[in-house]
């Protein structure tokens, strides 16, 4: 979190205030101490970010008349109470009227720090999780469709936005799960034929022969069982976008005679000698490596070529681990909308497996495991991938992540202006540049 969490500690004896205090400070917590509720609750306001620890027996309120203001303020503040007395009744009460846990005296400063470390983590988390769905309510456009804080999704963010309007063919090139249709709907709701049709196909759905006939169409008597006309693909993406999705897949044959559609944008059905002319712009998606394709003559070079001039990669997920907290948190809030099931608290040690995953099956894998979570079939116990284990992340690949993540963020903020970034982060010059390099940022992307 960009701001530091506190925490409040009260107790009306000053060696235990003082002890305490000291202990959780040289623990590495910001703590602010007072002798009464009353004095320490006007400070806690609904914004109020850290946690409340309280002792029970105080003059005037005391831990438990606290703990009902702090809940009725600030819900979401942890609230830990003290006690000397070894009531149980007492701690049964404060723990249904909200108190995020319950210490006994005398304890262990260890106790404490240990008490207070786990609140503050699930304080934390929940600040986290707001900050996300704010971020998620506030996104339109293009940004609302295709989620991610991360320098490759800004990349393909803005190549979407500069190819939206123009008449190019795009090639979009992923692995299975990447979002290659939500990057095509995106193109195609972005540019001026947004009012035309959105036709998606996927070429590797259909039997090689009936290729000719859903793409091109047919007249009434072509073949056996065609009594009557049918509309193909790409007439029906007319003034529309028309999507092929797995081309690598397209039989050789068919190849030939669909660059030549895309050159001369007219069709003939099948049965028919009249040519129709076309108006569709196409996106064509690919898992494959379709020029080594050609070199091994499995796909056409020459419809390669015609094909690879503007290019969109999309990157896996695993290369893009700041992005899963936000993803995550959609996919979740979507599906508990879907099943009627409140979103449960994601742990840290869930987003920690969820961020070392190596995710094979990318964004569609993610999704997948945000219902499962949803539903009750996913959490400490049960794995995050069914049986597969979650990869391996070292301390370093891991502050890595942390550390470019946390570049782009300010970078974004103060819209690329890299000395603004140096300043908010405390970096010199040739030390911040020198990161930038390492993670290959280059600044003046984020510029708007």
């Amino acid at each position: 979190m960009s701001e530091t969490l506190k925490v409040m500690f009260i107790d009306d004896d000053l060696s235990v205030r003082t002890g305490s205090s000291e202990a959780l400070e040289l623990a590495g917590f910001e703590v602010v101490s007072f002798p009464s509720a009353d004095r320490a609750l006007r400070h806690i306001e609904p914004g109020f970010r850290g946690v409340v620890v309280s002792d029970v027996k105080l003059p005037g309120m005391d831990g438990l008349e606290l703990l009902r203001e702090v809940k009725a303020q600030a819900p979401h503040v942890p609230v830990i109470l003290i006690t000397g007395h070894g009531d149980v009744s007492m701690a049964v009460q404060a723990m249904r009227a909200g108190a995020h846990d319950f210490i006994e005296k005398p304890f262990p400063v260890e106790l404490l720090t240990d008490v207070v470390r786990k609140a503050m983590e699930t304080h934390a988390l929940r600040l986290e999780v707001e900050s996300l769905r704010q971020e998620l309510s506030t996104l339109r456009g293009v940004e609302a469709a295709l989620l991610g804080c991360s320098a490759a999704m800004e990349s393909v963010r803005r190549q979407i936005i500069n190819l939206a309007d123009t008449s190019a063919d795009v090639l979009l090139f992923g692995e299975t799960g990447t979002g290659k249709e939500l990057v095509a709907r995106s193109l195609h709701d972005s540019s001026g034929r947004r009012d035309g049709r959105f036709v998606a196909l996927n070429c590797g759905g259909l039997p090689e022969s009936l290729f000719e006939s859903e793409i091109f169409g047919h007249e009434a008597g072509a073949f056996t069982g065609a009594t009557k006309r049918r509309i193909g693909k790409v007439e029906y993406a007319n003034g529309g976008t028309l999507l092929l999705d797995e081309i690598e897949t397209m039989p050789m044959p068919f190849q030939t005679k669909f660059l030549r559609v895309l050159q001369e944008r007219k069709i003939e059905r099948l049965g028919s000698n009249q040519e129709i002319p076309v108006d569709f712009r196409l996106i064509a998606a690919t898992k494959a490596d379709l020029k080594a394709m050609g070199e091994q003559q499995k796909f056409r070079p020459d419809l390669y070529y015609r094909l690879n001039v503007a290019v969109i990669e999309l990157p896996p997920l695993r290369d893009r681990r700041e992005d899963i907290p936000l993803l995550f948190e959609h996919f979740a809030s979507q599906a508990s909308v879907r099943y009627g099931r409140d979103v449960p608290t994601v742990g840290r040690e869930q987003m920690n497996q969820l961020m070392a995953h190596d995710w094979p099956g990318n964004v569609r894998e993610l999704r997948n495991m945000a219902e499962r979570f949803v539903l009750g079939l996913a959490g400490p116990g049960t794995g995050l991938a069914g049986a597969q284990r979650p990869a391996q992340v070292s301390l370093a690949e891991q502050v890595d992540h942390f550390e470019r993540a946390l570049l782009e963020q300010e970078l974004k903020r103060h819209k690329g202006r890299a000395q603004a970034v140096m300043e908010a982060l405390g970096l010199p010059k040739k030390t911040f540049y020198d990161k930038c390099t390492k993670h290959g940022i280059r600044p003046e992307m984020f510029r708007e």
